[in-house]
């Protein structure tokens, strides 16, 4: 079983969307404080309304996995913004790349209980996430 249908289980056992809007406050509460040098305007989701950073790095024990640390300042995309970083940390950029934004939405029921505007917020979120990995492989060509 995958990352994501994992995630749909957790979904599907909650039930309502208040009980799944309270899991995501939860997850954004847990997700590990972004240090203050990592909120940089790089690091800035541009296009979403909330104020979000997400930055990649390798993994220093396989430089083939990429891992993200992000923060946010509005809970409910704080815990969307986790389970991306759930989704997407420990992968390969190839893994990364992949990641289908309109499946995660489908999957979850993100499509029908979030605002076009977080839709959009997300989409976003996602964009700059496979920007920064193809930034991180791109210094590996050139440092290789």
């Amino acid at each position: 079983m995958n990352r994501l249908d994992d995630m749909v289980d957790i979904f599907d056992l909650l039930g309502d969307w208040e009980q799944r809007y309270t899991y995501l406050v939860e997850l954004g509460e847990g997700l590990p404080q972004l240090p203050e040098i990592h909120r940089t305007e790089e690091n800035r989701v541009k296009g979403c309304m909330s104020q979000v950073w997400v930055k990649a790095y390798r993994d220093p024990t396989d430089p083939a996995l990429i891992r993200f640390h992000g923060d946010c300042d509005t809970s409910i995309i704080k815990g969307v913004l986790a389970l991306l970083i759930q989704l997407v940390s420990d992968r390969t950029s190839a893994a990364v790349e992949s990641l289908d934004v309109d499946e995660f939405f489908g999957k979850l029921g993100l499509d029908e209980n979030l605002s076009p505007n977080r839709h959009f917020g997300v989409y976003a979120i996602v964009e700059l996430m496979k920007q920064q990995v193809r930034t991180l492989d791109a210094a590996a060509l050139n440092a290789g």
